[in-house]
């Protein structure tokens, strides 16, 4: 090879060499037609890069095509929507502040500073301008800029100047075009604004500047695109179909719970309803855990400041904790714990412990409570207060492996009893100033957890610096009934606050060690859970978690002393009954107990009274019951919840 020729490693291992200088579309082009024309960005040495990158030599290169399932493909496509709709609104309103356009999860979004909030209406408009954006088919132009080319540039973009001023200096400062617009941005972009043929912009809502409260509220407009018409148009039948399970007005329709504002934001009331089913989850996860050795115990809402500054979460996690509480010592101070372990900490500190001792799982379904920021606060899905299924396990570190496969057994276990698919991910340390400890121990706790889930032989992702600031994690992701993901479980491992607590144990050579301790919580948390778990099922929980699994309907006054003789039979078998003796017709109430998602109404007349039956209405069940004895459907239901099947059953088929 001579110099003025690269050499590039492609996907399967072949080199491609190429006149120097060439770029990213020229490496597609020699490669073939097809792939250029399909071609939408590329990964050069893993960084996502536009089609216009002129490539390095001895480079590794793969080209990113437009389809709807590569991640980095709807980045590119999405993240160039965005600046489509800030050109589309900068040419409608001239004097709008621009803030900044990322692609998310499931599509884009940019923050703009107006005078008033967005209408309906002018997203309609807005819209319309975007197309004819699209229309224009503007070509991405990429530029490297001075810092003083790019103060000049946005010197009437107060929020850029910000950004700007933020921005290393050892740092390129990149700016984009496309038509009319110019912005500050790092890319990738698909080569022009006519590759974003199908999009659709989805609502507009308040933000605050940089996430802070204490900032201006910007207007931000959401949107998605997608490569097809066809993925736009399913994941808008999805969008539909998640309004309709939206937890929030279901749980106010089935009256399970509340937020209240003489309580405060992110603190949620369980109405009797709800808190059934809390207090089913809580049973459950309860006795599953007593089941695998853990040893249920109980610590204080409130602890003395010390413990969370040898814990590490002052100063690491104070953003997240609510202001100290001044004691009857000026130099005292208490805060409110937004964490179990360091409590748990101290209970193992609390007497020696040797090797025979260990593992020592501990188990506490407790409160725990963290300053959220208001403009994050959502239904039951991020509050204030959290309610954790927490476990902690301190064990030799020859046990670690174990103790890892236990808990993913149990994750299996809870997730595959509700019916949810599930994924997992390994999240590795954060930047350096948001961790604690050093590489070493970092080191040792990453390679145990990935020890562990490949001799579990799972498959598993990495998610590069999601790990909390003490230790690397297991993610647990599932699945809804819609598709959605949900960030679930998690196993934490952690070398870090057995060192600061000063743990020890005896070994068998009867010399001092550091136990490992292990985090673990299989719901996450029961508020967010349980949100998940509404929009899930849209309500109509199974009938071992309904918080009412029968209505007991008399078709006439005559019948309201048997019906309510029935209901206290099926109260003493441990069952949630409900009576609906109202005077209105029989149909007016097998529609309102179908409507509050009621798994089975027994609706009892005179035959019924005389046969000591009941006709049976199961839910999903369309005109449909079945006469059965009492004691019949008592064992009927008796099994339902000892399975905690998911659905009615098969009885009246």
């Amino acid at each position: 090879m001579n110099d003025s020729q690269i050499m590039i490693t492609l996907p399967d291992g072949s080199s491609k060499a190429l006149q120097a200088g060439s770029t990213v579309a020229d490496l597609a082009a020699s490669i073939g037609p097809g792939l250029a024309k399909a071609a939408v960005a590329a990964r050069v040495n893993e960084r996502l890069v536009d089609l216009s990158s002129v490539l390095p030599d001895d480079a590794t290169a793969s080209i990113v095509t437009r389809q709807d399932d590569d991640p980095d493909a709807l980045y590119v496509l999405r993240h160039s929507a965005a600046h489509a709709l800030a050109t589309a609104v900068r040419e409608l309103y001239p004097d709008v502040g621009i803030g900044f356009g990322p692609p998310i999860e499931e599509g884009f979004y940019y923050d703009f500073a107006v005078p008033e909030p967005f209408t309906p209406e002018d997203i309609d408009m807005i819209e319309s301008r975007m197309r004819e954006v699209v229309e224009a088919d503007h070509l991405f132009k990429r530029r490297e800029v001075t810092r003083e080319e790019a103060e000049l540039l946005f010197s009437d973009d107060p929020l850029k100047l910000e950004r700007l001023a933020e921005i290393p200096e050892t740092e390129t400062i990149s700016v984009y075009e496309d038509g009319p617009f110019l912005d500050l941005c790092r890319g990738p972009h698909a080569p022009s604004t006519g590759e974003i043929k199908h999009f659709k912009l989805l609502n507009a809502a308040g933000a605050y500047w940089r996430g802070d409260e204490n900032r201006q509220m910007l207007q931000r407009i959401y949107g998605t695109a997608f490569f097809t018409s066809q993925a736009l148009d399913q994941h808008l039948v999805r969008l539909e179909e998640a309004k309709k399970r939206d937890h929030r007005k279901i749980g106010k329709d089935l009256d399970l719970f509340s937020t209240q504002d003489d309580i405060g934001p992110g603190l949620v009331c369980w109405h009797p309803k709800g808190a059934r089913i809390q207090l089913q989850l809580r049973r459950w996860i309860e006795d599953l855990v007593i089941e695998r050795g853990y040893d249920v115990v109980y610590t204080p809402h409130l602890s003395n400041e010390t413990l969370f500054r040898r814990s590490g979460h002052l100063p690491n996690y104070t953003e997240n904790m609510y202001p100290s509480m001044r004691g009857e010592n000026e130099d005292e101070a208490f805060r409110i714990k937004p964490m179990n372990c360091p409590g748990h900490s101290t209970i193992f500190a609390a007497q020696p412990r040797s090797y025979r001792d260990l593992p020592l799982r501990l188990s506490e379904i407790a409160n725990v409570y963290r300053y959220e920021r208001s403009g994050t606060l959502h239904g039951l899905l991020r509050v204030r207060m959290l309610t954790m299924d927490d476990g902690h396990v301190f064990c030799a570190p020859e046990q670690v492996e174990s103790e890892i496969f236990t808990c993913l057994e149990l994750v299996d276990t809870v997730m595959t009893t509700l019916g949810l698919s599930y994924r997992f991910d390994l999240s590795t340390r954060p930047d350096d100033d948001k961790r604690i400890g050093d590489d070493s121990i970092w080191d040792r706790a990453e390679e145990a957890l990935h020890d562990a889930l490949k001799r579990a032989e799972l498959e598993y992702g990495v998610d590069e610096g999601g790990g909390a600031f003490y230790g690397p994690k297991i993610d647990v992701k599932y699945k809804d009934a819609i598709g959605r993901e949900w960030q679930g479980a998690t196993i934490q491992l952690d070398f870090n606050l057995p060192e600061r607590f000063e743990l020890e144990y005896i070994g068998r050579d009867n010399q001092r060690h550091r136990p490992v301790l292990i985090h673990r919580a299989i719901f996450g948390t029961l508020e967010r859970f349980t949100g998940v778990l509404i929009e899930h099922f849209s309500g109509a929980f199974p009938p071992w978690l309904a918080p009412v699994q029968s209505r007991v309907l008399p078709i006439t006054d005559a019948q309201s002393a048997a019906a309510q003789a029935i209901a206290e039979r099926l109260k003493v078998q441990g069952f949630r009954v409900e009576v609906d003796a109202r005077s209105d017709t029989l149909g007016y109430r097998i529609r309102e107990a179908e409507l509050q998602k009621v798994p089975y109404v027994l609706v009892v007349g005179d035959r019924e009274v005389e046969t000591d039956t009941v006709a049976v209405r199961a839910r999903g069940v369309k005109e449909k019951q079945i006469v059965i004895s009492v004691d019949d459907f008592v064992t009927h239901l008796n099994e339902q919840v000892e399975s905690k099947s998911l659905s009615t059953g098969t009885f009246l088929d």
